[in-house]
């Protein structure tokens, strides 16, 4: 059984770039350890009116069998405050936030915080090894 790691962050209204570039480099910097739920490989850009539910409930579907959730929180968004809000209450929410003043609720929903994707890299790597996969519910990261 692989370890997977879901990738959550905004997509409704961003670019190309802004979507899938850090998601891209964390799966290129990352694929000898572990799998990938990218919510890009179902781009729904442009159809969210129409397709809202089916949205919510693949990626619920995607954070259910994930064992990690990555989430990038740069930048406000509301699918991702609710992702990270769904996922904390059985995960390990790894935030990725470069802000100085980061909101209590990113704060208290989130595992570990960290500034960069090298230091989710650094993060990732250390947990692979030291727990080759698995999660240690009781302790805080």
């Amino acid at each position: 059984m692989s370890t997977k790691i879901y990738l959550c962050g905004g997509i409704n209204a961003l670019s190309d770039k802004e979507c899938k570039d850090w998601r891209e480099r964390v799966k290129e910097e990352l694929k000898e350890k572990f799998d990938f739920l990218d919510p890009m490989r179902r781009d729904y850009r442009g159809k969210e009116d129409k397709l809202y539910r089916q949205i919510v409930k693949n990626d619920l579907e995607d954070i259910r069998k994930a064992d990690y959730i990555l989430a990038l929180a740069n930048q406000p968004s509301w699918g991702t405050a609710m992702e990270i809000y769904e996922a904390f209450q059985h995960k390990l929410v790894v935030t990725i936030c470069n802000q100085e003043n980061i909101s209590p609720w990113l704060r208290f929903h989130s595992s570990i915080i960290v500034k960069t994707i090298d230091e989710v890299v650094e993060f990732f790597n250390r947990l692979k090894a030291d727990f080759k996969g698995g999660v240690d519910e009781h302790k805080k990261y």
